[in-house]
């Protein structure tokens, strides 16, 4: 799994002119799925996404030292499947796709990485998968962390 967490104040995924997922002050997270992801994989993503020290303290400050978790910060989380994170473009003009796994294999996956996440108490929005989507956000920092689990 490969994923692009990003720590905002606001972001959104809109379908067809309608809002199917929103959130406020948490993460923003784009998930790809490869062919040999499993559920070790959601475990691990899930307890990332959930534990990373990346937000704001309790009293705004973004001090390394004072940072918390966005379950801590009382954050929400906005997951959003992207099978465009395993495009191979190292040759040509033309992205492969032939690393990102298909859907009947992916959506099972990134159904329980909503479900695992949200085990942690978190608030957890997605958009809708395999659907073509504007994802709107507002980075707070920026802060962008990619992860490969």
């Amino acid at each position: 799994m490969r994923a692009v967490i990003q720590r905002v104040k606001y972001a959104s995924v809109t379908v067809e002119g309608r809002i199917v997922g929103q959130v406020g002050t948490g993460l923003a997270v784009l998930v790809g799925i490869t062919h040999d992801d499993g559920p070790a994989q959601v475990d691990k993503l899930a307890r990332k996404i959930a534990q990373l020290k990346i937000m704001r303290d309790p009293d705004g400050s973004d001090d390394p030292k004072n940072r918390v978790s966005v379950a801590d910060a009382g954050g929400s989380v906005l997951l959003v499947s992207q099978f465009t994170l395993y495009a191979d473009a190292r040759k040509g003009t033309k992205p492969s796709w032939s690393h990102a796994a298909p859907g009947p294999v992916a959506q099972p996956l990134f159904d329980q990485l909503v479900k695992a996440v949200s085990k942690n108490g978190l608030d957890v929005q997605t958009g809708e998968f395999g659907a073509m989507m504007d994802v709107e956000l507002l980075n707070d920092g920026p802060f962008t962390i990619i992860l490969d689990i």
